[in-house]
């Protein structure tokens, strides 16, 4: 077990350092495009608000709707049910990749440098 936590932690932080690169590669992409995407994909909660008007936590939620509804558009379990109703309207196909890898992109930067880091944090423990 020794022989493999040094691999283990330097693959775990390359694969951390890389889904920062990728988040804020891609967030800068979303910041820049995002009156495309919300033309594209029409979320419900901007026929009531514009985007201006919402808290960040809500333009994160709106995103992250995007991002189940593109990556996993049969699913009817959980929160990924909940967007793909809310986003039914919406075909994940038609929906050009210049609009989609930025909010793919972003999320999945986020979700897999949280699982690299837990990855991170464990080999740290076993070895200290």
């Amino acid at each position: 077990m020794d022989s493999v936590i040094p691999y283990v932690l330097s693959f775990s932080f390359t694969i951390l350092v890389a889904c920062i690169m990728c988040f804020l590669a891609s967030a800068l992409v979303l910041y820049l495009n995002m009156r495309r995407i919300n033309l594209a994909m029409r979320h419900p909660y901007l026929d009531k608000f514009r985007w201006e008007q919402l808290p960040a936590t809500v333009k994160l939620t709106i995103t992250l709707d995007y991002f189940l509804r593109l990556s996993f558009p049969r699913s009817k379990w959980w929160i990924f049910g909940q967007a793909n109703r809310m986003l039914a309207h919406v075909e994940p196909t038609e929906i050009s990749m210049r609009l989609r890898w930025p909010v793919v992109g972003f999320w999945g930067g986020v979700f897999l440098g949280i699982i690299a880091m837990l990855v991170l944090w464990l080999a740290l423990l076993i070895t200290g």
